[in-house]
Formats: structure tokens, C-alpha cells, sequence
């Protein structure tokens, strides 16, 4: 199974009056999740599952894709890391799935599937970690298929 990891692209700073959930992308933000989505539009499967957080920001950073998109309460910048791995169905789903989410939710996720660790490790705004999962002569294995940040593209 794949499991993409995509941290919302740069959004507008926390300010009193605005809900953290209301918070849009920036123009910089904007152009990330332009140049994140055009990067995975040419490397996902069509089948592949996406899973968004409700937070304005990671709407706008999957309409990027300009594919449908399941959103999903669980995945709230709240939200756990079992929380995530069962949306995902990890490591049982039949499909790849791409969830649209948070720090430090997602840097905790790679952390646990990587390291089997509790850590926050720190995922830049915007970028994609790429995860699968597989069996390697009968030990379930994680392995990291690929990390990009869209300041590199």
C-alpha cells in the first residue's frame, strides 16, 4: 500500500477573529500546492484515494490536484496518528491514499511508520512524504519511496 503524506502549503498567519479551520492559503501557498499538485498529478494512480482535513487550507491545497476529494472530521489539525493510519485503512487498503493534513499529525505518522517511534518530526509546508508498505520475504517492511518539497520543483 501507498500512503502520501501531503502537508497543507503555506497559509495565513493566526489572527484573532479568524477561526484556525478559516484559514486560506497565501499566494505563496497558492503556488506550492500548484506546483505539489501538477509534481503528484504525474505520479499517482487514478485509483488513488484522497483524504482531506476540513480546514480551508488543505481544501485549497487538494483542489490543486483537480481531482474529488473525501474530507474527512478526523483529519482535523487535531488529529491523531491512529486517527489517520485507520482513515487510510494502513496498511490494508487496496488503493494508494493521499491525506491532506497537518503538523505535527504527519511528521508524527512518518515517524511511527519509519522508526515505529513517537517523535514530531517536522515536514515543510507543502511538501509530500511517500510511504509503502510491503512485504519483504514474510517481515511487513515501511520503506520511503520519496520526500519533495515544492521550493524544489
Amino acid at each position: 500500500m501507498d500512503l502520501i503524506l501531503w502537508r497543507h502549503a503555506e497559509a495565513e498567519a493566526e489572527r484573532e477573529g479568524l477561526a484556525d479551520l478559516d484559514r486560506a492559503l497565501t499566494s505563496k501557498g497558492e503556488r506550492q500546492a500548484q506546483r505539489m499538485g501538477e509534481w503528484l498529478n504525474q505520479r499517482i494512480a487514478h485509483s488513488t484515494r484522497i483524504l482531506v482535513s476540513p480546514a480551508l487550507r488543505c481544501q485549497q491545497t487538494a483542489q490543486a490536484l483537480s481531482r474529488s476529494f473525501k474530507t474527512m472530521a478526523a483529519l482535523a489539525p487535531d488529529a491523531t496518528v491512529e486517527a489517520v493510519l485507520k482513515a487510510a485503512r494502513w496498511p490494508h487498503s487496496a488503493e494508494p491514499v493521499l491525506v491532506v493534513g497537518h503538523q505535527p499529525t504527519l511528521g508524527l505518522v512518518a515517524a511511527q511508520l519509519l522508526a515505529d517511534q513517537s517523535q514530531s518530526w517536522n515536514m515543510k509546508k507543502g511538501a509530500v512524504w511517500w510511504l509503502r508498505s510491503r512485504d519483504r520475504e514474510g517481515e511487513p517492511q515501511v520503506v520511503l519511496q520519496a520526500v519533495q518539497s515544492p521550493d524544489c520543483l
